[in-house]
């Protein structure tokens, strides 16, 4: 599915992208701090909070949610991680935020952008991840997400190009990244794995601006 948004004034001038099935209300917000906040529909992407460490550090436990990553996080791993999400939100604005419900103000668990410098052969890139709670599974709820972060990457920082990636094992993923849009670029070994683990051979998905606006 090729993304493609129109931009709306809404009363009181806020800006509204839509595309033919997703009405992001509010798109794009800035908090005093100058970091970004995405809000959809039924979501609120934002900075982290202490509050969002304990239900994190569940999520990087739950062996269903975990079992295309290398190994569970204990605690520490997990709050450090969340840790360097909230660092790179305060220094660039945007980054993998904290996700929640509208409605109940529930913790999701992560979407978002990462700048990738230098790790791979196909750095520098931009990419686009996920990582939800078992009990927010198959509701739709990373797919808007994920659509309210590219619809950003494109319109608000002008990147030419986001990328994803996961494990070849990691099939829920992949089929995410096609419902995005992505095209399948490459097959390639995983850096930071041996050549030989499970999870080393992994697939490179890209979408070009061009193709999504």
């Amino acid at each position: 599915m090729n993304l493609q948004y129109k931009k709306k004034r809404r009363k009181g001038g806020s800006l509204v992208l839509a595309d033919e099935q997703l009405l992001l209300e509010d798109y794009m917000k800035m908090n005093d701090k100058g970091r970004f906040m995405l809000e959809t529909s039924r979501l609120i992407l934002r900075q982290w909070e202490a509050k969002d460490r304990a239900p994190f550090a569940a999520l990087n436990t739950d062996s269903d949610v975990m079992r295309f990553f290398p190994a569970p996080l204990l605690r520490t791993e997990s709050d450090n991680l969340a840790a360097r999400f909230q660092e790179g939100i305060t220094e660039r604005g945007w980054g993998f935020w904290a996700v929640e419900l509208q409605e109940t103000h529930q913790f999701v668990g992560c979407v978002g952008l990462h700048p990738q410098p230098d790790k791979f052969h196909f750095s520098p890139c931009t990419e686009i991840g996920w990582r939800l709670a078992k009990s927010f599974w198959h509701q739709g709820l990373a797919l808007e997400a994920a659509e309210a972060c590219l619809t950003f990457a494109f319109e608000e920082l002008a990147l030419t190009e986001v990328v994803s990636f996961t494990s070849v094992l990691n099939k829920p993923s992949e089929n995410l990244m096609i419902r995005l849009g992505m095209s399948k670029a490459e097959e390639f070994v995983h850096p930071a794995l041996p050549p030989d683990h499970r999870l080393a051979q992994h697939v490179l998905y890209r979408l070009i601006r061009s193709s999504a606006v």
